[in-house]
């Protein structure tokens, strides 16, 4: 474990972990945030949203360079509004990693996150967004889905849990996709090997910056490739119990401002 005063790369994830419920940031968190920058040391958002769905919160943060989207597969410039790198998830893989979800579950209720800086979150009727907040365009049927390349597909069962749901993927889907869970309500596939871990790296190889000096704060499964990537992995006090169990530390929860209270810590009260 690197020693606290050596972070140079503080990693957080949004939603349960820097942002509140009501999808806002503290005021506590932003003056934690702007030591940080004080310090010399740079912030990235890493999250499952897409780069449209971050773009406003980016905005808001005042940030203008990279973040980390869509689990991984999209490594966004927020100055430029380019993405300097994005994988796809194959539409084929994607159709047949669902029909093997089902073939075991039953029906499951499928949205997507296209692809590309202005791309749409699509969601097919039965499937109910986890976060009302977010921008969705119903389709008619799920063949409309594929009209336009994706980065994930998020899935829903009316019965089963997250948990669930999750093993039972993983178990049929196999080579065809990566699975992970990244927040209440919130399954996904994404393109097989693609985590936060990769798309951490590729933004911290652009930014000339190392694992062993970063700091990752994050509340779901979808964070423990991360927190194995970095030196040190914060878990929130709301987090998964899988993901506390590979913390390095526990904090105070996403509400109690959790993330600020060990940046305080790290580079001194604003």
């Amino acid at each position: 474990m690197a020693p606290f005063t050596a972070f140079s790369l503080v990693a957080t994830d949004l939603d349960g972990t820097l942002l509140r419920a009501d999808d806002t940031f503290s005021d506590r968190s932003r003056a934690a945030l702007a030591r940080v920058a004080r310090a010399g040391a740079q912030h990235l958002v890493v999250t499952g949203r897409p780069a449209p769905r971050v773009r406003p919160l980016l905005d808001d943060l005042g940030c203008g360079g990279l973040a980390v989207c869509g689990q991984g597969a999209q490594v966004y410039d927020a100055g430029a509004h380019r993405l300097l790198w994005s994988v796809t998830l194959d539409r084929e893989l994607a159709e047949t990693a669902l029909g093997k979800i089902e073939a075991e579950v039953g029906q499951v209720y499928a949205a997507v996150d296209q692809d590309g800086v202005d791309g749409l979150t699509l969601i097919e009727p039965g499937y109910r967004m986890p976060h009302p907040t977010l921008p969705a365009v119903r389709v008619e049927r799920r063949d409309d889905l594929w009209c336009a390349p994706i980065s994930k597909v998020l899935l829903r069962h009316a019965e089963l849990s997250d948990d669930e749901l999750a093993a039972t993927a993983r178990a049929v889907v196999g080579s065809l996709a990566t699975v992970t869970m990244s927040g209440p309500g919130t399954v996904e596939l994404q393109p097989l090997g693609v985590t936060k871990a990769t798309g951490l790296a590729l933004a911290a190889e652009h930014l000339g910056l190392s694992p062993w000096r970063t700091i990752a704060f994050g509340d779901m499964p979808n964070d423990i490739p991360m927190f194995g990537w970095a030196a040190h992995g914060v878990a929130m006090a709301n987090a998964h119990p899988a993901l506390k169990a590979v913390a390095d530390e526990i904090t105070r929860s996403n509400e109690d401002d959790g993330v600020a209270v060990v940046l305080e810590r790290l580079f001194g009260a604003a």
